[in-house]
């Protein structure tokens, strides 16, 4: 599927900061985006061209991302010969998804047939089904077998994302072999740091890294060089697992093997950098309850993903509000109840944010599990319970000077209770929503900002009602 001859290879120089495109902090200028534009509204395709051949394949993406959707498709049929597989492969998600459905069929497998298995699968996997059959269908039989193949593996997982380009040998080779083998066959990837070495019934039962081979005599068996410690990588390990697992063991590459043992394909490194920026992304995103948070996502569905988390906001202000109300009488005694009120439900809010958004990382990182959930929630504690007597003393004495002492020792105390029960919710609510196998991402936010906001007015105004403050 990629392109396996290296003098075929074209070598982009990247023209970065070259001219007028880019700015101090290598984006492209405002002012050339307008001269594409006006280029393309001129109708100028030569000029297009002109302009955007000395680019990057990475900076003509990131161009067709600042483009209108007219505007990209017209810009694409003037530079038809720059639109390689690595500019697609570069591509926002989004826009990759509307290119590519406003191209034939014909044109889209050409593309997928130029990439590594893993681009041409993201390439065509969100499409409708209709558009993806069309497009198999103009694959080459062995290219379409195993895109088919790897749809077949359950989204963000190893056998989704893998590369099938790599080299694999039988274990009875000697360096020499290996050498001549590589140096023979036309049709192996071209881009590969590590050779996997396998058995009889093709489970890798080590790997050699391209430096030992280069090092080592030709008569020296690959048995006798390979490292036999290897992570190997189950098919259907989710993406962040395998990202953490690149990180723990400091892994370049790594086998991916089915159910059987037998090596299937491999991940990389440069396609976990991808996997860790992505689920960074997610998971603040996640918090916020902003769905993809792209801003090339479609109206329709930016709405519908905010649009939920904010009603379900709606309901536990509510409950904030019961509360509140509940105390009306009191409030109406003390005009300074009403005053103070937002201070404690703010910093108890922010507290909590605090600790979720440790814990929730924790998570993520598989730093906290069942073996030390009990330590972490004790620990955030006593972070909580530090800090609440540190902001409640700033507090009660404010509150002391400009109003009364005992209502500056109520809010003190109030302080303290919200920000324990903050902490408390901000490391509870992650963990229980990563128990029910849900992520702890999507929904923890709200849920802790009505416990906040909530505690904090009850606590607030029950001292105060609980002190004799007011009737």
């Amino acid at each position: 599927m990629a392109e396996t001859e290296l003098e075929d290879r074209e070598v982009d120089t990247p023209q970065h900061g070259d001219g007028e495109q880019f700015d101090e902090e290598n984006r492209l200028t405002a002012k050339f985006v307008r001269e594409v534009r006006r280029a393309l509204d001129a109708d100028d395709g030569a000029l297009v061209y002109d302009l955007v051949e000395p680019l990057h394949p990475a900076d003509i993406a990131d161009l067709l991302e600042l483009l209108d959707p007219a505007e990209r498709r017209d810009l694409a049929g003037a530079i038809n010969d720059l639109m390689s597989s690595e500019v697609i492969a570069e591509l926002n998600d989004y826009v990759r998804d509307d290119m590519v459905e406003a191209l034939p069929a014909a044109m889209v497998a050409e593309i997928a047939e130029r990439l590594d298995t893993d681009d041409a699968v993201q390439l065509i996997e969100d499409l409708d089904e209709p558009d993806q059959q069309a497009i198999l269908a103009e694959l080459d039989p062995e290219d379409r077998a195993a895109i088919e193949t790897a749809l077949g593996y359950p989204e963000e997982s190893a056998g989704r994302l893998m590369q099938r380009e790599l080299v694999a040998v039988p274990e009875h080779m000697t360096v020499g072999d290996l050498i001549d083998y590589m140096r023979e066959q036309d049709q192996l990837t071209t881009e590969f740091w590590e050779v996997f070495v396998v058995d009889h019934r093709h489970r890798p039962v080590g790997t050699c890294q391209l430096s030992w081979v280069l090092r080592s005599p030709r008569h020296i068996a690959l048995t006798d060089i390979m490292m036999r410690d290897q992570t190997l990588i189950p098919v259907d390990l989710d993406q962040e697992e395998v990202a953490l697992r690149f990180q723990k063991y400091a892994l370049i590459s790594a086998a991916v093997v089915d159910e059987n043992g037998r090596l299937v394909g491999q991940m990389t490194v440069d396609d976990i950098v991808h996997i860790i920026a992505e689920e960074a992304g997610e998971d603040a995103l996640l918090m916020s309850g902003a769905g993809d948070g792209d801003i090339n996502e479609p109206l329709r569905d930016a709405y519908f993903s905010r649009v939920r988390w904010l009603i379900a906001n709606l309901f536990t202000a509510v409950v904030a509000s019961a509360i509140i109300a509940a105390f009306g009488a009191a409030i109406e005694q003390m005009v300074a109840l009403a005053v103070l009120m937002p201070i404690v439900a703010s910093i108890g809010g922010n507290a909590g944010t605090q600790t979720m958004a440790v814990t929730v990382r924790a998570i993520a990182m598989n730093q906290l599990t069942k073996s030390n959930t009990r330590r972490i929630l004790l620990r955030e504690t006593r972070v909580a319970l530090m800090n609440g007597v540190t902001v409640a003393v700033l507090i009660g004495i404010a509150t002391t000077l400009i109003f009364n002492a005992p209502l500056g020792a109520v809010i003190a105390a109030a302080m303290v209770i919200n920000i324990l029960i903050s902490g408390l919710a901000g490391v509870l609510v992650p963990v229980i929503f990563e128990r029910l196998d849900q992520d702890p991402a999507v929904a923890s936010s709200v849920f802790v900002t009505m416990i906040t906001d909530s505690m904090g007015f009850f606590a607030f105004l029950g001292l105060a009602v609980a002190t004799g403050l007011v009737g």
